[in-house]
């Protein structure tokens, strides 16, 4: 696994192999615990969290959508900070790139099997931010160890959660994305701009959820508020992965 350009772990029969190769990085990358409370988001997505932010050392449960995921990674990667994503084979570098993440700070695993919780583990002892499809249920056990080690490297994690593999258990918040409405056809033809979405975010000292209507993504590929008029659609929870 290369640092400095985006690294990608083989799948299967070299899983244990890779993961060895994994720590000896992380051995040499020596990441001090950050004295950081928070990790910041887009500022876009700022009025959506108590403390316009990340908490380090907590873990988020959220949509199992590429564009949620970075949209929240992006602010960490543009300051500098490394990014993982564990579980998620079909994340689009461009994509990734078009909202700001720096690819030579992204790790990505893109098949660690059922050894996925060894692998976040590992990357939580360097990694600041770690974005991770569990593709099953935890155990309580296992995610309160887990929990630990985030809370001892000061590292934040995004746990997608779906009808399929419900939300993390304790995790300090709920960050979800829903009601998209895709722009740019016509009267059955033209091609797809732009999306606008609704995202709902839901923590623990914030129990009442709060809403934003967002352009996520616009044109460009990043997030941006959206106009009044998109804003003001009706705005219904419930998961979405696009």
């Amino acid at each position: 696994m290369g640092i400095g350009t985006v690294a990608a772990l083989s799948p299967a029969d070299e899983r244990a192999g890779d993961i060895l190769r994994l720590r000896r990085e992380i051995g040499r990358m020596q990441r001090r615990r950050s004295e950081d409370a928070v990790l910041p988001v887009d500022s876009v997505l700022q009025p959506l969290l108590p403390e316009k932010g990340l908490q380090t050392g907590a873990v988020y449960s959220v949509s199992p959508s590429p564009s949620l995921i970075f949209a929240l990674m992006s602010a960490a990667s543009l300051r500098g900070s490394w990014c993982a994503a564990v579980g998620m084979p079909t994340l689009g570098l461009e994509a990734a790139a078009a909202y700001g993440i720096d690819l030579s700070r992204l790790i990505l695993v893109p098949s660690p099997g059922d050894r996925w919780l060894a692998v976040v583990s590992a990357l939580a002892e360097v990694v600041p931010l770690i974005a991770v499809n569990p593709g099953t249920r935890v155990r309580d056990a296992d995610a309160a160890r887990l929990a630990a080690r985030l809370r001892d490297r000061g590292c934040t994690m995004l746990a997608t959660a779906s009808p399929a593999v419900p939300a993390w258990p304790q995790s300090e918040g709920l960050i979800s994305l829903h009601d998209p409405h895709w722009e740019g056809l016509g009267e059955g033809w033209g091609l797809l701009s732009d999306r606008t979405v609704t995202v709902t975010a839901q923590t623990r000292s914030t129990p009442r959820p709060k809403s934003l209507r967002v352009r996520l993504p616009d044109g460009l590929g990043r997030v941006e508020t959206a106009p009044a008029e998109a804003a003001s659609l009706p705005s219904h929870p419930r998961w979405a992965v696009a």
